[in-house]
């Protein structure tokens, strides 16, 4: 693993959102998105491996390489479960944590990116040229493409900017970045993402032109959206901010709509444990993907977390209706979360014992069958 350079700073207690920057720039490639994001969120931003203030491990590196180190980056901030933006690499990488540990993202955003290149020859090259003379002989050149043609005339200063971070950038950590690129194919893990996804590419990206690369991402992973950014390229987030951040902010919830998602979470975690939703979460597709949504913001973020009810009452209660509407796997994970939210199994007895009375003795009976394998007590 390498030492990755980050800064994370935001809002007590806000959700985390990491940003991830693109092949050849450092963490500022987000600083006209990061003093919005930052309003709403405690903002991870990060250089690559082999980039800007990050270590410089020798050799070419591999995508998991550099998945690697971003998910040793979260364990060493305790950072379980995160948002992600990335641009180009950064997205890359954003697909393999995705894809290869699900439960550490929550909503994903991939900017400007592609899962291949069927052509890896280009990278080849311009390997060799880095090895030969160093980035700041490609700096100029590389630079253009990610960017409209008309960019450098209207923001010589910005464009001007790029082409120093890439000329500055280690030539064995770029190269080895360029390494990775060329050997990734993550189009067989695109289905393993269940992050609800946001796909954005530059209306005039050369780099990563939305037909095939950002069309093969969005038929990859159920119900991701796709937006296309008109007057930009490759760095999109750089050539139109103001439209990029708006993206941003509408998909991880500015307005307080994924203030329910996240409450919901927390609470539908802390009542059925981590193990329950961790393999709910694993398990959903684009076809259930809404399901688990409108239960995750509605039944927990809404009801459960409303002030009305301790959660020892909305257990019983919870507990009742269950075993009264013969809802079996239902009632043997309830009375597991009853246990949590501190129901004794004296308490539980009683409950169905009061549906006994009130909806009938077969399905108290049924009820009791139940709660006793959950609890271990002898039958």
């Amino acid at each position: 693993m390498a030492r990755l350079h980050h800064e994370l700073a935001g809002p007590d207690g806000a959700p985390v959102l990491v940003l991830a920057p693109s092949l050849g720039t450092t963490l500022e490639l987000w600083d006209e998105q990061v003093g919005p994001l930052r309003e709403r969120f405690k903002v991870l931003r990060f250089d690559h491996r082999g980039h800007g203030r990050s270590e410089v491990p020798p050799g070419g590196y591999t995508i998991d390489d550099l998945g690697m180190d971003l998910l040793e980056l979260l364990d060493g901030l305790g950072l379980e479960r995160v948002h992600f933006a990335g641009v180009s690499l950064g997205a890359m990488v954003g697909m393999w944590v995705a894809s290869h540990a699900p439960s550490r993202i929550d909503r994903l955003a991939l900017l400007c990116t592609s899962p291949w290149y069927e052509h890896t020859g280009m990278w080849i090259e311009r390997i060799a040229r880095v090895r030969d003379g160093g980035t700041a002989s490609i700096a100029e050149e590389v630079v253009a493409k990610w960017f409209t043609p008309r960019f450098p005339v209207s923001a010589p200063q910005v464009f001007a900017r790029y082409v120093g971070m890439l000329a500055t950038s280690p030539d064995d950590g770029y190269a080895g970045c360029c390494a990775a690129v060329a050997g990734m194919d993550l189009r067989p893990f695109l289905g393993d993402i269940k992050a609800p996804t946001l796909v954005v590419a530059g209306a005039e990206d050369l780099a990563a032109p939305a037909d095939p690369h950002a069309r093969t991402i969005v038929a990859g992973i159920g119900g991701a959206g796709l937006e296309i950014v008109a007057g930009a390229a490759h760095l999109a987030n750089v050539e139109q901010p103001a439209a990029v951040t708006r993206l941003l902010l509408d998909h991880f919830g500015e307005s307080g709509r994924d203030q329910g998602m996240d409450q919901g979470m927390r609470v539908r975690r802390e009542v059925l444990g981590d193990e329950h939703v961790d393999r709910a979460v694993a398990s959903t597709t684009g076809f259930t993907a809404d399901f688990q949504e409108f239960i995750t913001r509605y039944a927990w973020g809404d009801i459960w977390s409303r002030p009305g009810l301790d959660r020892r009452t909305r257990s019983a209660i919870t507990l009742a209706m269950l075993a009264a509407l013969h809802h079996d796997e239902e009632l043997a994970m309830h009375v597991r979360a009853a246990l949590r939210n501190g129901l004794t199994p004296a308490e539980i007895s009683e409950i169905l014992l009061q549906v006994a009375v009130y909806a009938g003795v077969p399905a108290a009976n049924r009820a009791l069958k139940i709660a006793q394998g959950v609890l271990g007590e002898p039958s």
